[in-house]
């Protein structure tokens, strides 16, 4: 197997335009109606991935042959679904399996545009869901621009693992690094397929395995994470390897979502909204568990005193283990997705909480990219924002399951959380750019 991937690699190396070509047409197949069903897109785009990051592409390259695979996919598919409408159902394929058509018809009628971004995680729904918008008459401009967005998260999230693990593949790592990567990813693989399965299965008591499993996964992390030199040393070298002047602004952008004083800010924000609308529930668990998360984060910081990587020419005071931007990040995100989740299936609920962990793992990979943080830091922090939030939770609905919000309150929680980041943001960004002219 490792001769074949070798001559494969060789040969594309030569020949990238071919690779190039069969990411295009497989991530188009993916988000093609029908198609997208039938094909294992997951499984080649993977495989397709980790050929192009074993030297054949750059990592932008394949972001973006991906993006535009899936966006061409998109498109047809919506424009099949507008010029046949409900004459679709007599093709060949889908009167044999009419349950694809009609589980993506329900999903859509019942979340609208938000079913084009969350459905786009979901095997069996992403390829059927821009048929089903054409079909039902969306408007071809709001199309688009929620085609565009969805398809940039799911092209990272689809293709960046596989490319980083080619990546890996070429690089001359320290002794080790498989060894530790094994460990760490069956350990978090563990946990979430425990996670999943009881939440799966509508088990009440979901939330609190997913708070004691969290526990149990960042304990051995804080206390093996010596032992995970190797692990931390490796992908820094492969993220560094891969950085560029180009991309730094981006990244310091990014990053600056994830600052102490913004998070609190939007934290603050969205608990007095749910308090403003009488959601107390909610407003009782998103403060919970953001106010679990700040307190776990500083009290190990100051106990575990962990030096930062060496990347940085000023290096910050502060210490670095668990990563405290990573932690704010995806304890806010993570409580937006329960949120979004409330009232929806096992599977759904689960989708919302992917989706809702992109930008916090946005945030959280810029510090890596920065050289701010280790991997295992900001893996930390993400364990310490998910444990607080299950607990959160866990706690909030021991009585009674928390309510979903209606659409009203997301009208108002929405615009002003993103109002809030926006400004924030802006004026931070605003502030640097002018100590700098001067």
């Amino acid at each position: 197997m490792m001769q074949w991937f070798d001559s494969m690699t060789t040969w594309l190396q030569g020949s990238p335009h071919w690779l190039a070509l069969a990411i295009f047409l497989v991530a188009c197949l993916e988000c093609l109606a029908v198609a997208g069903i039938i094909i294992p897109g997951t499984v080649l785009l993977f495989t397709l991935a980790v050929l192009a990051g074993n030297g054949a592409l750059e990592l932008w390259q394949t972001l973006l042959l991906a993006y535009t695979g899936g966006l061409l996919g998109d498109a047809i598919s919506y424009g099949l679904g507008r010029r046949f409408h409900q004459g679709i159902r007599r093709l060949p394929v889908l009167r044999d399996h009419p349950e694809w058509l009609t589980s993506a018809e329900n999903y859509f009628q019942r979340y609208g545009v938000i079913s084009l971004l969350v459905g786009r995680y979901i095997g069996p729904l992403r390829p059927m869901l821009p048929l089903v918008a054409g079909m039902l008459d969306m408007p071809a401009v709001r199309f688009a621009l929620v085609s565009l967005l969805a398809a940039a998260g799911w092209a990272v999230a689809y293709m960046l693992p596989g490319w980083a693990t080619g990546a890996a593949l070429r690089l001359p790592l320290p002794e080790g690094f498989w060894g530790a990567a094994g460990i760490v990813s069956a350990t978090l693989a563990a946990m979430l397929l425990l996670i999943m399965q009881a939440s799966l299965r509508e088990r009440r008591w979901a939330a609190s395995l997913a708070a004691l499993l969290g526990a149990v996964a960042l304990a051995a992390m804080l206390i093996g994470f010596p032992h995970l030199d190797s692990l931390d040393q490796g992908l820094m070298t492969l993220v560094q390897d891969e950085r560029s002047a180009a991309f730094d602004p981006i990244a310091v952008f990014i990053t600056r979502f994830g600052d102490f004083h913004i998070q609190f800010a939007a934290g603050v924000l969205l608990v007095a909204l749910l308090f403003a609308v009488r959601r107390w529930q909610a407003g009782l668990f998103v403060g919970g568990g953001l106010l679990l998360a700040s307190i776990a984060t500083t009290v190990l910081k100051n106990l575990l005193a962990r030096s930062r990587p060496d990347v940085l020419l000023q290096p910050l005071e502060s210490y670095s283990l668990p990563s405290g931007h990573s932690s704010a990040a995806f304890a806010f995100f993570l409580a937006l997705g329960v949120l979004a989740g409330r009232g929806s299936s096992a599977r759904t609920r689960l989708t919302w909480l992917l989706v809702a962990s992109l930008p916090a793992l946005a945030i959280a990979l810029s510090r890596v990219y920065l050289g701010v943080h280790w991997p295992s830091d900001i893996i930390a922090g993400a364990l310490v924002a998910a444990t607080s939030c299950a607990l959160s939770l866990a706690l909030i609905q021991r009585a009674a399951p928390m309510q979903p919000l209606p659409a009203q309150v997301w009208w108002l929680v929405i615009p002003a959380c993103v109002a809030l980041f926006g400004a924030m943001v802006t004026w931070e960004l605003s502030a640097t750019l002018l100590r700098y002219s001067y």
